[in-house]
């Protein structure tokens, strides 16, 4: 949410510092995301009068300019400006100035073999508007040397607050200076003298708006108001500037009263054109198929869910988050309908998200806009459009009815101590409460608190505490340490957690490193598991969908990473909970320990030759370990094969087993991975693997410096006749580290050396 510190101030009255303003916010909950100062930009520029102005020597339409910025020594300016002119007042920018538009900074330099310092710059080149035809023109009166930033008065700093989602009163302008006001910063202005022309609704003559809603659960309330006779154009200034200042592009008038209020108030309107509307509008379902050309030059497609705004002829407005294309004003519109009108929160949330489809208006209705201020709404900008446009208004058409019965909380003032850890005075909480515009009565104890229908996010006493806390200020909370009871603290871990914490220590101590992965997997890395019993509805990504039926995917992939950084040896641990469906089909989970062992067992050495790798025996002596220290009988377990216990197909055939206690209490699994998940050669059975090793090693002599066959496998998904053959690439770099490009040629050479023994890569 972005506003100017002088539109905050329409709201509030304060004599209160921008520092002072900007700490508040953040003490009150509105998070301060950043201020900029726009004159911060312009302020070395300066107003300048044009002393003389004569031709260019070498060039037609170029002007050798004296320009005087109050500096004491004129300057030479060369100017291509059509309005340059002797006595012409605008704006210089020195020799060093950088210029926003065309983002360079100022040098001297020689145009056509004259020297030139400095420049006279035009609306676009300062980033003021798209006028690049001539330089600026200031009144004659201006005063010269002046900075031109606080001449035009741009020194107004933009604000910029993260408004949470409870929050959607403060989604609006007026809404921040109510929260500044309730904290003591200053006082809120009456709506009435924020807007001079009246807030009360316009009692219109002549034909009605058509409006109604069929849709009361998506759409409870539409009231609309006919403006006829009246004139489009551009914005006045103070509108274009406040938009422009907090990033809105201004459209014409009509558009930007609707983006005004909106921002302003926090109440999202929209104007269509009635001369392209086929008979009156109604807010109901769409029906499924149904397509509308949206305001952002896209086409979306709908369903029976979701709410429009429809004539008798074609859906004009995703009801609540964006206007049609078909029915938006032009600079030829002369009648309007103004709309304003309650949309279901839930109901903006679910269709935005399945069209994909943000905007401002979405932001506030999905939160939750006030769902009292459609009267004062629809009166505030058709008198707004009636002063700036002209024209005369009908009478206000209300269709439905807005939820806006009141609420009530029951509360007792000593319960913000009791909860919030901070006392009080009961004084003061009626204050800010009152101030934050809710109803107290304080006649009887607990109190009957009137929520305001601006906040639907407060349900209970523990919102009030929060209320009264945050204005407060939570840094007013003492800090109270905890009570302690006298002598030796108890243990209070439970035999479960004494039993983990025995585990990962000896874990630790058997040279093995602990991971912490995501309980979250894809159907991809499941599959091989069996898949999961439980996918998200709504995951953070396609990659963590799956609540893991095992540890190992995780397990795996953070070898894999630690493999690919030239770790040669890999030895990890995770304890951590898998995921099943129950025979009832509710949820189960398990506490399990996983081990991966990947690369060398023990490295290449001089007294040992060459590197040793892990084996299924040396996963099964961890197991063991670690189910001792567990507290299983290890010395009871029997191993089963997998043709009897059937450990999974993520394990190696004939190097897999599971340790039971019995025939059928399994404890653990174990085994070497099967070589379906590794990349591997093909190769005729009766192919030495010498010889693959050495073609690969002479594919590239100056850059292999070792290859070796790491597993060996036939049988299922292995043709018949045929050997897997997984090999293990050494390389060096001598100058610097492998590109892309590099590692791939390195690896097209591997596969054409092993192609011609017969070798084809497997998939």
């Amino acid at each position: 949410m972005k506003f100017t510190l002088s539109w905050l101030k329409e709201h509030l009255d304060t004599d209160a510092s921008l520092n002072e303003i900007t700490d508040r916010l953040t003490a009150i909950g509105l998070e301060l995301e950043g201020v900029e100062n726009p004159a911060d930009a312009l302020r070395p520029f300066r107003v300048a009068r044009v002393l003389e102005a004569g031709p260019h020597p070498n060039a037609d339409k170029l002007r050798l300019l004296k320009v005087d910025d109050g500096s004491g020594t004129p300057w030479q300016v060369v100017c291509g400006a059509p309005n340059a002119r002797t006595g012409l007042v605008g704006v210089f920018g020195p020799p060093g100035t950088y210029v926003p538009g065309p983002a360079f900074t100022l040098k001297p330099a020689k145009i056509r073999d004259v020297e030139s310092f400095g420049m006279m710059c035009s609306y676009r080149e300062l980033e003021l508007g798209e006028d690049h035809d001539g330089i600026i023109e200031l009144p004659e009166d201006a005063p010269v040397g002046t900075s031109f930033a606080d001449y035009a008065g741009f020194d107004d700093p933009v604000i910029e607050v993260s408004v949470t989602p409870n929050k959607q009163d403060c989604m609006g302008v007026r809404g921040i200076a109510r929260d500044l006001a309730a904290s003591g910063i200053g006082t809120l202005k009456p709506l009435s003298e924020v807007y001079r022309s009246g807030v009360d609704p316009v009692e219109g003559s002549g034909e009605a708006a058509d409006v109604r809603t069929d849709d009361p659960a998506g759409c409870p309330a539409f009231y609309a108001q006919n403006v006829s006779g009246l004139k489009n154009g551009p914005a006045p200034k103070w509108m274009a500037d406040r938009l422009k200042a907090i990033g809105q592009k201004p459209i014409s008038v009509l558009v930007d009263i609707t983006n005004f209020v909106s921002i302003d108030l926090g109440r999202p309107l929209h104007v269509y054109d009635r001369a392209k509307l086929s008979g009156g509008l109604v807010a109901r379902k769409a029906a499924d198929g149904e397509e509308v050309l949206a305001l952002n030059g896209k086409t979306y497609k709908l369903d029976a869910s979701m709410t429009v705004i429809a004539d008798a002829k074609q859906v004009h407005d995703i009801g609540g988050i964006m206007g049609g294309e078909d029915s938006g004003v032009s600079d030829e519109t002369t009648d309007v309908l103004i709309e304003c009108a309650y949309f279901e929160p839930e109901h903006i949330a679910r269709t935005g998200q399945k069209l994909m489809l943000t905007s401002d208006a979405r932001q506030r209705f999905e939160r939750g806009v006030d769902p009292a201020f459609l009267e004062q709404g629809l009166a505030i900008a058709t008198r707004l459009v009636l002063d700036l446009c002209g024209g005369t208004a009908s009478p206000v058409t209300r269709s439905g009815t807005a939820p806006v019965e009141p609420r009530t909380v029951a509360y007792d003032p000593a319960y913000c101590a009791a909860l919030g850890g901070i006392d009080v005075a009961a004084s003061e909480q009626q204050a800010i409460l009152e101030r934050l515009g809710f109803g107290v009565d304080c006649s009887a104890t607990p109190w009957t608190i009137t929520v305001p229908t601006w906040r639907r996010d407060v349900a209970g006493k523990a919102d009030i505490v929060e209320e009264v806390v945050r204005i407060t200020g939570i840094d007013a909370i003492p800090s109270t340490p905890l009570p302690r009871l006298p002598g030796v603290a108890r243990p209070t871990a439970s035999p479960a957690q004494l039993q983990e914490r025995r585990v990962r220590r000896l874990a630790a101590a058997r040279g093995l490193n602990e991971a912490v992965n995501w309980s979250f997997i894809s159907d991809r890395e499941a599959a091989p598991f069996g898949g999961g019993d439980w996918v998200l509805a709504n995951p953070i990504s396609e990659d963590l969908k799956v609540m893991r039926p095992s540890l190992l995917p995780g397990l795996l992939s953070a070898a894999k990473r630690n493999l690919d950084r030239g770790a040669g040896s890999v030895r990890l641990f995770e304890v951590g909970r898998r995921y099943f469906k129950a025979e009832d089909g509710t949820s189960l989970e398990r506490t399990t320990l996983g081990i991966v062992l990947a690369g060398d067992k023990t490295p290449r050495d001089w007294r040992s030759g060459k590197a040793q790798a892990f084996t299924a025996h040396d996963v099964k002596a961890e197991v063991l370990a670690l189910l001792d220290a567990a507290g299983a009988p290890a010395a009871k377990l029997m191993d089963f094969a997998p043709d009897a216990a059937g450990p999974g197909d993520h394990y190696h055939p004939g190097q897999a087993a599971t340790l039971r206690l019995g025939p059928k209490n399994v404890l653990a699994a174990y085994g070497t991975l099967h070589p379906s998940t590794a990349r591997a050669f093909l190769v005729d059975a009766k192919l030495p693997a010498g010889d693959l090793v050495r073609a690969v090693k002479g594919a590239d002599k100056k850059n292999i410096t070792d290859a070796r066959v790491f597993d060996s496998f036939a049988g299922q998904g292995v043709p018949e006749g045929k050997l897997s053959l997984a090999i293990e690439v050494t390389l060096q770099p001598v100058d610097k580290s492998f590109g892309d490009d590099e590692l791939k040629a390195i690896a097209d050479a591997v596969v054409k050396a092993a192609a011609k023994l017969g070798a084809e890569l497997r998939g």
